[in-house]
């Protein structure tokens, strides 16, 4: 299986339905009356996190996820159907930002954990809705609120307890084999492993715990050099590290030191996080070497282990320590930053703009405002007042004066053109 662990999509929420405009058309009722019905709430958008997926690939395929739109009002006082909510799945681990805003939304760490991305627009009102003891046969209804479309970039961080680093080639993928159920792929030759591998590891009392193979770093992975730090994401939620050192190098020690190096460059508190020291490959080296090597590592750790992954030395009294450890040290506190404000996944329309794009001439645009006026009937006096009613109440005819309109300036929204009159609009 391939794998993906930051990937960008696309999401739109559901459009609300409309409102309807009707009248009651009944033999033995007098008078009948607006029967107009109110549109039903598009669907919202969430993801979902799901312990049965491992990586993001399945949105290689597929980046663009619409919810379904609330049906319209009907007569007879029907109203629109509410339209399903749209969940997408995501592995455990994924962290969901704003590609625009460049703001984290949610870090989902637990199975089925869900977050909302994308409200539904509301439905508009129907006409039956506006009648009042004054106005008994309303002319006009609203439309429903657009739904929202907006880029969010998934970025996986694996779920680990135990992380294994080390130089390519140091054995890291022939150790998670052994001691779990993991199959990386495994050859003589440096970055075999190209992709994070996950293994559980049973420990002596049955209880296990999971450990990430990352495919190796070398010196100027900060720069880009070889696989780089992407895939260190995936060691930031882990309890510790077990370094894997290769004696058979000329120079393991340095190797070791780079590789700290490198974890230093990519988060001080990765570089800080509590290592257990493994020096593999004892059965290809001497009893001299051995001896020399275990007195040099000395200097950066009391627990030191000499094992052969290949031939399995030394790898119970490694595991059981492991184990040990996962039961002591906590897992670290996520240092993502959520974002509280959900304003911007809210359905909020009503930001407008006004450009004078003439000696004595105005256009107005914007979400709520446009919206209005393709419902807006030019013909129908009713609904012209109520549509200069709503400006006046949003503050369009104060930003208007505030630019220097004039009387008898010329007003444009959508399809809607009208003359400007102090006494008439802003009183």
């Amino acid at each position: 299986m391939q794998f993906l662990d930051k990937t960008k999509i696309r999401i739109v929420s559901g459009r609300g339905g409309n409102g309807m405009v009707a009248w009651r058309r009944e033999k033995y009722v007098d008078k009948g009356g607006p029967a107009g019905g109110d549109g039903g709430k598009g669907g919202d958008v969430y993801l979902v996190a799901d312990e049965n997926m491992s990586t993001l690939m399945d949105f290689k395929y597929q980046s663009v996820f619409k919810a379904e739109c609330g049906e319209n009002g009907g007569i007879k006082n029907c109203h629109g159907k509410w339209a399903k909510d749209l969940y997408i799945k995501v592995p455990v681990g994924t962290v969901i930002k704003d590609a625009k805003a460049d703001i984290v939304i949610a870090d989902l760490t637990e199975h089925e954990q869900q977050v909302l991305v994308a409200k539904g627009g509301r439905g508009g009102r129907g006409n039956a809705r506006f009648a009042t003891s004054q106005k008994r046969a309303p002319q006009f209804c609203e439309p429903g609120e657009p739904g929202i479309d907006r880029e969010l970039i998934l970025e996986l961080k694996l779920i680990a307890d135990v992380g294994l680093l080390g130089m390519p080639n140091a054995g890291k993928s022939t150790l998670i084999s052994r001691i779990s159920s993991a199959k990386p792929k495994i050859a003589d030759y440096p970055f075999t492993t190209l992709i994070p591998n996950l293994g559980v590891v049973r420990g002596i009392n049955g209880d296990g715990f999971v450990v990430a193979d990352i495919p190796g770093l070398i010196e100027g992975a900060s720069e880009g050099v070889g696989l780089g730090h992407d895939f260190l994401r995936h060691v930031e939620r882990c309890r510790f590290l077990v370094h894997l050192v290769d004696l058979t190098e000329e120079n393991p020690f340095d190797n070791y030191k780079i590789i700290n190096n490198e974890l230093e460059k990519h988060s001080h508190k990765l570089a800080s996080l509590y290592q257990i020291i493994a020096l593999n490959k004892i059965d290809a080296i001497d009893e001299e070497k051995k001896a020399e090597m275990l007195e040099i590592f000395k200097t950066e750790s009391d627990k030191i282990f000499l094992i052969s992954a290949v031939a399995g030395d030394g790898i119970q009294e490694l595991v059981a320590y492991m184990s040990e450890m996962v039961k002591k040290i906590e897992k670290p506190v996520s240092e993502v930053v959520v974002e509280e404000d959900l304003g911007a996944y809210n359905n909020d329309d009503s930001e407008y703009e006004i450009s004078k794009i003439a000696k004595d001439a105005y256009i107005i645009v914007g979400g709520k405002i446009g919206r209005l006026a393709k419902v807006t009937d030019a013909r129908n006096t009713e609904q012209v007042i109520r549509f200069q009613n709503i400006l006046t109440g949003m503050g369009v005819f104060d930003r208007l004066k505030a630019m220097g309109v004039k009387d008898g300036d010329t007003i444009i929204v959508g399809h809607l053109e009208f003359a400007y009159y102090a006494d008439e609009f802003y009183g």
